[in-house]
């Protein structure tokens, strides 16, 4: 699936949460959860964009997406860490 069509479905859904709002707490937790995803997903592009030119590289997936959208910019450093120092 082409990456523009997944952000572009994925911006729509935060809108629409954004906009509506969850009444439901389950949902509106779910609905948060999505979003520290996704600005995970971001740190990591970031990180992947600018990390080129030090030869680093994290994959993109929903584990890494979740530690660096949950913990933040502490959980991005572990990530990179783990990166350079254990996998190598």
């Amino acid at each position: 699936m082409d990456p523009i069509i997944v952000f572009s479905v994925l911006g729509g859904l935060i809108l629409v949460l954004l906009f509506v709002g969850a009444p439901v707490r389950p949902l509106r937790w779910i609905g948060q959860l999505c979003i520290k995803i996704v600005v995970g997903a971001l740190l990591l592009f970031f990180v992947n964009a600018f990390g080129t030119s030090f030869d680093l590289h994290i994959p993109i997936n929903l584990i890494t997406s979740s530690v660096s959208g949950i913990l933040g910019i502490p959980g991005l450093a572990a990530l990179i860490i783990i990166k350079t120092m254990i996998i190598g």
